[in-house]
């Protein structure tokens, strides 16, 4: 007996040892994370507080009136965040739709379907400004291609020269951009769904829609989430894209929140600026939230 117990005793010490070992491996990491993410997303909290020059050895604590300030008395901070949705209701529409597509038509393997997954995931490893002096071109409203295809059908535009529309032809170039990315996510989600089940749908009479929309479907909808939820994120940080196409600081009807933030930041108001990238924050965990919420409501009830 005592020696069973000296031999517990020893397990369990080696245990313990194993554990704090492994638990010093995250200790680098964690450090890291600490510091590069934990405490100035705190400092931001207490800039947003004050009335911070970024400059100043001392500032005034203003308390919420930043934020009262952002939503409901500056104009362009509003405009921005009115923009910002146009922008992400069209990309997360669109993108989500066209990759699901491109996914659908590509998941399975057949000759040239490496060649064309490879030709949509393309534009991916693009950077955001190449696309965006890319698309510039292509907008040109006197020699840019968009125009010559336009013009086949008998219309033309001024493109990022119309304010009222300025802001979804910068969306059709984000669903360009990264459209081919999603497509990879949606196709692994396919590639996922048991075959069985399909075969089993179909004997039991099953078109294809009623195929997709009851069995495939679901079994892809932890897949439409994480895209959904990449792409409202990619919407909100479209910031070099928008550089790029429209220019240091932007016109206002291509202004989005990052662009915004950016533009109070370099105009020495950091604690103002701190408050807006708060709300930024908030804007995109809530809209997050209410994706994931819709995508579980749009799945068909299984009954237990």
């Amino acid at each position: 007996m005592a020696g069973m117990t000296k031999t517990k005793r020893r397990a369990r010490r080696a245990y313990r040892k194993e554990r704090l070992v492994l638990l010093a491996f995250t200790v680098p990491a964690l450090a890291l994370y600490i510091s590069f993410f934990i405490i100035p997303a705190l400092q931001s909290l207490q800039y947003s507080l004050t009335n911070w020059n970024g400059y100043s050895a001392t500032f005034d604590w203003v308390g919420l009136d930043n934020f009262t300030r952002a939503l409901t008395n500056d104009s362009l901070f509003t405009n921005a965040v009115t923009n910002n949705l146009k922008f992400w209701l069209i990309v997360l529409a669109f993108q989500t739709l066209f990759a699901l597509m491109l996914a659908v038509f590509l998941f399975r393997n057949f000759k040239g379907s490496a060649l064309l997954r490879g030709l949509f995931f393309f534009p991916t490893i693009l950077s955001s400004v190449s696309v965006a002096y890319i698309w510039k071109f292509i907008y040109d409203p006197n020699y840019g291609l968009g125009n010559d295809i336009l013009g086949i059908f008998g219309i033309s535009s001024s493109f990022l020269g119309n304010d009222d529309t300025a802001i979804y032809w910068i969306a059709i170039t984000q669903v360009w951009f990264h459209a081919g990315q999603m497509m990879t996510i949606f196709i692994a989600g396919l590639q996922s769904v048991p075959q069985e089940m399909i075969e089993a749908a179909a004997v039991d009479g099953a078109g294809r829609w009623q195929v997709f929309k009851n069995v495939t479907w679901p079994m892809i909808a932890p897949a439409t989430s994480i895209v959904m939820a990449y792409t409202t994120i990619q919407s909100f940080k479209a910031f070099d894209l928008i550089l790029g196409l429209a220019g240091n600081p932007p016109k206002s009807s291509m202004d989005i929140m990052s662009t915004r933030i950016y533009t109070t930041f370099a105009n020495s108001q950091y604690g103002y600026a701190s408050a807006q990238a708060i709300l930024f924050v908030i804007v995109i965990v809530a809209l997050n939230f209410a994706v994931r919420r819709i995508v579980g409501l749009t799945q068909p009830k299984t009954e237990s």
